[in-house]
């Protein structure tokens, strides 16, 4: 006699094809996104080291070091801050007269360190990328393991009327 209510694995009735489809898109997409954010990476460092910049001894970290990523970039903007203060009085460019000659000294100072910032800035969408792509992958990877997962039906009979 066998157990009309025992759980037996039915294969979905819908199509899962979409799903696989779009499991191996996320898988691909988080690759390129990955693949992105090094070149990326490699670009920025590559620009920078070409810029042969040394922080300086009276930097707060690095000092003596070339500038060929995101924590000696953002040290070598502060420092370049710190100077450019010091020869302006304390002022930043816009708060100096126009006939100032510190004002060339301010502005330099201040389109370095937007140069050093942006780089930086860089570095953090190549990690957001790079994170990114790793979530994609993994979000692909789950996906695709769900649409190949077998549907367990379990089946109660129904209770008889005394």
């Amino acid at each position: 006699m066998t157990d009309a209510a025992a759980d037996t694995i039915e294969h979905p009735v819908k199509k899962v094809g979409a799903v696989k489809v779009v499991g191996v898109l996320g898988i691909i997409g988080g690759i390129l996104l990955i693949l992105v954010a090094v070149i990326a990476w490699i670009s920025v460092t590559t620009q920078l080291t070409a810029e042969n910049i040394t922080v300086p001894d009276d930097a707060i970290a690095f000092q003596g070091q070339q500038v060929t990523g995101p924590l000696t970039a953002f040290v070598q903007a502060d420092i370049i801050n710190k100077h450019a203060l010091e020869a302006t009085g304390g002022k930043t460019y816009a708060e100096l007269a126009q006939d100032d000659p510190a004002r060339s000294t301010a502005m330099q100072a201040s389109f370095l360190r937007a140069s050093l910032y942006t780089s930086v800035v860089a570095y953090g969408v190549c990690l957001f990328a790079a994170a990114m792509g790793v979530l994609a992958i993994m979000f692909g990877w789950a996906l695709r393991r769900l649409a190949d997962t077998p549907v367990i039906v379990k089946r109660t009979p129904f209770a008889a009327a005394p």
